[in-house]
């Protein structure tokens, strides 16, 4: 158009911002595909052990396919944008965890372990789809964080009331059937650290003191969430559960770290865990006696008392080679009683091989990631340590699980999370992954040219 002599040239509309693609259908294939490694590794145990097909493996395939179309069906429905990864990975781990269960269970006809195990991952995927249901936005979370403090506290101090199992008091027991607390209680001390440190960030960062390197925030900032995570790993150092007060610690540290971008409290923290270690070991007989069998694995060989459970689980990693001996036919049911336990990884690295043990670690590293990347992705502080945080608690537990029983460091006496046998770990690590999935669809939400839920 002219005016006045001036020629303007008409500006183009702004081109509109184009969508994000949702990824529902490659959730939906990374689901069949990992029913579908699951009921084979299934019928590759009883074909190796009887030599047949098991009766049950139509069964067990229906099951597990019902139970990931309904946590796909609740996902596409209220978490659309969601990261398609962590729901096929949180499948297949514990479809994987069921079949080494049910091959340890074949060695053992009195103590039947997989029945009661898929129970609880049931339960554990209705916990995913109810958090995926009806929460509809995690910061609702922060609004709750000293109830969930409260509520943490409370979960771990109550096993002090019952009976020690296997030298520890972390179970409740009641008519035969048993719960772990403290796998709840690290969710919610997750959310309780995520909301403080993110309403106190910038006092943590840049007030208190300054000691050579390192500045300290002041008394009235860090006072509380130290005192809080003092209380919780006193209480675990009680019940002799060194592996639940490490993961405290570390998630401790991890989450401090971020909020503050500081690198002196990773420094601090390493040195604090190497004192702590020390103190406890030389204090309790039973975390002294872990860090002896660590020292010297084959000393009860030597002795003429026979192998110990380490000894046996690196002979299991041994025999395994790089392929495995196939699946069915190893012989990591000479562990004892911890073999479905503690120690399921051995059976994963003698019958799968260094190749099928690196690929578990990988679906691990895989799922901490997506966590890290949809945390980092997020704007608001909350949701990044929340995300952080969650991430961190299943790449930690993989570390001390999978460093005690390779012999790395001192065993710990925890849960390889959805592979080993424990119904609170597998309902737990199902929320942590529900969790992830809202965080990730607000994530990449935010970039869809709308709001996160």
């Amino acid at each position: 158009m002219t005016n006045a002599g001036t020629t303007t040239a008409a500006v183009p509309a702004p081109a509109r911002a184009a969508r994000l693609p949702r990824r529902r259908g490659v959730e939906l294939s990374l689901l069949v595909l990992a029913v579908l490694l699951s009921v084979y590794g299934y019928c590759a145990v009883g074909l190796a052990r009887t030599g047949t097909v098991p009766p049950g493996a139509a069964g067990y395939g229906a099951g597990l396919g019902v139970l990931a179309l309904c946590a796909h069906i609740a996902v596409r429905i209220r978490a659309p944008y969601a990261d398609p990864l962590p729901l096929p990975i949180g499948v297949l781990l514990n479809g994987l965890g069921l079949v080494l269960i049910y091959r340890l269970d074949l060695e053992t006809p009195g103590d039947q372990a997989a029945p009661a195990q898929l129970v609880w991952s049931t339960l554990g995927v209705g916990l995913f789809i109810a958090v995926v249901l009806v929460l509809r936005d995690h910061r609702v979370l922060q609004r709750y964080s000293y109830v969930c403090v409260v509520a943490a506290l409370a979960l771990l101090a109550l096993p002090i009331l019952f009976p020690a199992v296997n030298g520890a008091r972390i179970w409740i027991r009641i008519a035969g059937f048993s719960i772990q607390p403290g796998e709840f209680a690290k969710v919610l001390l997750a959310v309780f650290f995520a909301a403080y440190l993110a309403a106190n960030r910038s006092a943590l960062a840049y007030t208190g003191r300054r000691l050579w390197r390192l500045q300290f925030p002041t008394g009235r900032v860090l006072g509380p969430i130290l005192t809080i995570w003092l209380v919780s790993v006193g209480v675990l150092v009680l019940e002799r559960d060194l592996g639940t007060s490490l993961l405290f610690f570390g998630l401790f540290v991890v989450l401090l770290y971020v909020a503050t971008g500081r690198t002196g409290w990773i420094a601090v923290g390493l040195l604090l865990a190497v004192l702590g270690a020390f103190a406890v070991g030389r204090l309790e007989p039973h975390v002294g006696g872990r860090i002896e069998d660590w020292l010297h694995p084959f000393a009860t060989i030597e002795a003429g008392q026979g192998p110990n459970q380490l000894s046996q689980s690196l002979f299991a990693f041994a025999a395994g080679g790089v392929l495995g001996t196939g699946l069915g036919l190893g012989h990591s049911i000479l562990i004892g009683f911890a073999a479905k336990s503690d120690f399921i990884l051995a059976t994963a690295g003698e019958e799968l091989g260094l190749a099928g043990l690196a690929a578990i670690v990988l679906l691990y590293a895989l799922l901490v990631e997506r966590g890290y990347r949809a945390g980092l992705a997020l704007r608001e502080p909350f949701g990044r340590l929340l995300a952080v945080g969650l991430a961190s608690i299943v790449a930690l537990q993989v570390f001390v699980i999978a460093g005690g029983v390779t012999g790395l460091i001192p065993l710990t006496g925890m849960a390889m999370p959805f592979l080993a046998q424990g119904g609170s770990s597998v309902v737990t690590n199902w929320a942590i992954v529900a969790l992830l999935v809202r965080v990730s669809d607000s994530a990449r939400s935010q970039y869809d040219g709308r709001e996160a839920p």
